[in-house]
């Protein structure tokens, strides 16, 4: 990994935020202080043990089969070779005059076995209420064309990757279906070059959940 170049992609989880409307915010905290550690140690030796209460969906976070599927791959079961060092596809949706990420976008391009990353420009809006309304997603087509072309995962820059105005989620269904991750909440896609890449977003190996945030990056 030598003079490789990373690009971190992921929003940093801070005490308070609000990442999904309706959901609450993480609690940051000490469980030990600095302070209240010196009773333990010598004297100048001291150490900060953190403490934090979050829902699985904060931040920049993967979704794994076990999310929408009670049957599915939960994060444990998640093998390695779907989340890290894969070799990754940037799609640019920034130009579109619709909400609706479509088929064309896929089309034409070499995705079989890759990461595919959809850049939709919609982090510039993260920390703020416009985040949370009409936001842009794939369409039902897309996930099932993503499935065929046989993709190993997909991460988005948007608040959802499924339409949130209805209550059906056709994309989270077909993908994590096909046992293909999701990465959502992502940031900073603009700075990847026009060039190959690489992406990892590696979650905790945690029995019977199906999201966890996750430090998302690209390398190349």
């Amino acid at each position: 990994m030598k003079n490789r170049t990373f690009i971190d992609l992921s929003h940093s989880i801070e005490d308070g935020m609000i990442t999904y409307k309706g959901l609450p915010a993480p609690i940051i905290c000490d469980f030990l202080s600095r302070e209240a550690s010196q009773q333990y140690y010598a004297e100048g030796t001291e150490f900060q043990i953190g403490k934090i209460a979050l829902v699985a969906n904060t931040g920049t976070y993967l979704d794994a089969p076990f999310h929408r599927f009670a049957e599915g791959k939960d994060l444990s079961e998640l093998p390695l070779d779907k989340v890290a060092y894969l070799e990754a596809v940037l799609i640019d949706a920034t130009e579109g005059k619709t909400r609706r990420i479509g088929v064309s976008y896929f089309e034409g391009k070499d995705l079989k076995g890759k990461a595919i990353l959809v850049r939709t420009g919609w982090a510039k809006h993260w920390r703020t209420d416009q985040y949370f309304e009409n936001h842009p997603f794939l369409t039902a087509d897309s996930a099932t064309f993503l499935k065929q072309a046989g993709v190993k995962l997909v991460g988005i820059d948007s608040y959802n990757i499924d339409d949130t105005e209805v209550g059906t989620r056709p994309v989270h269904t077909t993908l994590l279906g096909a046992e293909i991750p999701i990465v959502e909440h992502m940031c900073r896609l603009e700075l990847i070059p026009n060039r190959p890449f690489w992406f990892s977003a590696v979650p905790p190996k945690v029995k019977a959940f199906g999201t966890f945030p996750v430090r998302a990056f690209a390398f190349l």
